[in-house]
């Protein structure tokens, strides 16, 4: 007896997404979607930079060793909500989900300036890095199904670097907020995280006009909406006077009976695609070691050893961010050009290495304040670019029905593994106070990332400038 064929249709969806050019809808959904990376910049800078108000705040009385947890409780909380979120992104859909997370990162933010001991802000920030987490999962897989192939790599990695012009925000707002011929420092640090609470009611309101992918909508049975979605984009285009490129003759030829690919896709990360998971867990838990180690503790390394105040501590934060968001923005285009393989393994093999040789000097006492933030400056700006690397190479290596819970696991893998640890480990390091000590933990960074591009260089993929669906076939995908 014949088995019969299960109900399918096909697609021009991705080809008809790729062939577009770059237009306004484009630039909203980099506004939209990619702030979420300057709201998590914003985050981490306000409790690196503010670490000394928060600690001496006559509520909170926090060591150094307790800044280091509430660090990690942010991040053991982005872990948990980039699980739990990224599941429910691939099943329910990107927008709904990156409506919610949002929602708990304005609400928790706020929360936490109404703390009023450590497991409270601990508890608050927590909840935080879920949403923060969550964004990472839904947001990332919805730029990544929405940008065409060609642009896709310069601007996954200058989104991903703009967290830190959320870090350059937070460090001008610590300035301000640490004045107290401005504000008390009691009231300074509680009005920082408000501030961070409304710039998420308004990414709130923006990402209203964002529709939902076509692509999820492609592979969960509802293909009627997908095509009507890129008809309105399409349509949106051609009302500023673009020329619409002809569609090619590519079509894709997709299941519409699965509603959910969940486990089949798990199967799939440690079966068929088990050599792009090696690659992702390598490059997420190296840059997130490195990454956290340094910047949840960078305001405590200047105050402890170098003796700045709290209140200069933005200072010192501004130019280190700049640098790093102007590695992305400068390197970026390589990753398209010259290719990811190339860029990917050099980023990290050349990072590893200066880390390693600054942390050294450090040691030694060989720099001052503004020489080590120079040196730092320097290493992250090839850094930044590596680090904004890892996300695109998780994004784009798997099925796109798996996408948001693969970004989730890879994250949730590369925090547990290095970014969890790190700042603990840090901040047990500084509060013991020797300088040899703490060289071990970037020496232990820096080898990380030297590890890490090893194993890109032997077994990266490249996919630049390829469809999404020609790096990973959907599982929903029959022969045409």
């Amino acid at each position: 007896m014949a088995i019969a064929a299960p109900p399918s249709y096909e697609t021009a969806v991705p080809a008809r997404l790729d062939r577009l050019p770059w237009s306004r809808f484009h630039w909203l959904v980099v506004i939209a979607l990619g702030i979420t990376w300057i709201l998590d910049g914003l985050e981490v800078t306000l409790v690196g930079s503010l670490s000394g108000a928060i600690a001496d705040s006559p509520a909170l009385h926090l060591s150094s060793g307790q800044i280091g947890a509430a660090a990690s409780a942010y991040l053991v909380g982005s872990v948990v909500g980039a699980l739990f979120f990224g599941w429910l992104t691939d099943r329910l859909g990107r927008k709904k989900l990156f409506t919610i997370t949002v929602l708990v990162y304005l609400m928790a933010t706020i929360c936490s300036g109404l703390s009023w001991n450590f497991w409270s802000f601990a508890l608050f920030r927590a909840i935080t890095g879920a949403g923060i987490g969550g964004e990472y999962a839904a947001v990332n897989a919805t730029i990544q199904e929405l940008i065409p192939a060609r642009y896709r790599g310069f601007t996954d990695l200058v989104i991903n670097g703009s967290f830190w012009i959320g870090a350059a925000l937070g460090a001008a707002g610590a300035l301000v907020a640490l004045d107290p011929a401005i504000i008390a420092p009691e009231r300074g640090w509680r009005l920082a995280f408000f501030v961070g609470g409304a710039i998420g009611f308004g990414v709130l309101l923006m990402r209203r006009w964002i529709p939902e992918s076509p692509r999820w909508l492609m592979t969960h049975g509802r293909p009627r909406e997908a095509e009507a979605v890129v008809g309105q984009i399409e349509r949106r285009i051609a009302a500023e006077g673009r020329v619409l490129p002809p569609v090619s003759a590519q079509r894709l030829r997709v299941r519409c009976d699965v509603r959910s690919w969940f486990v089949v896709g798990l199967i799939s990360l440690l079966g068929r695609y088990r050599r792009r998971t090696c690659v992702g867990v390598a490059l997420m838990a190296a840059q997130s070691f490195c990454y956290n180690a340094v910047f949840f503790t960078y305001a405590l390394i200047l105050t402890k050893f170098y003796a700045i105040p709290s209140g200069r501590i933005g200072w010192f934060m501004l130019p280190f961010a700049a640098g790093n968001f102007a590695g992305p923005l400068v390197l970026g285009h390589f990753f398209d050009t010259l290719g990811r393989k190339t860029m990917i393994s050099a980023t990290y093999l050349l990072s590893g290495v200066l880390l390693i040789g600054t942390g050294w000097m450090f040691a030694h006492g060989i720099l001052n304040a503004v020489q080590q933030t120079a040196a730092w400056t320097g290493i992250f700006f090839v850094a930044s670019a590596a680090a904004s690397s890892a996300y695109l190479t998780v994004g784009e290596s798997f099925p796109l029905e798996v996408r948001a819970i693969a970004i989730a696991i890879f994250y949730a893998l590369g925090t547990l593994l290095g970014g969890v640890s790190g700042p603990m480990v840090f901040g047990a390091l500084i509060e013991g106070g020797a300088r040899e000590d703490i060289f071990y933990g970037y020496l232990l960074g820096g080898v990380l990332m030297v590890a890490a591009g090893l194993v890109e260089a032997f077994l990266g993929l490249a996919s630049e400038r390829r469809s999404l669906e020609d790096i990973a076939e959907p599982l929903s995908a029959l022969p045409s």
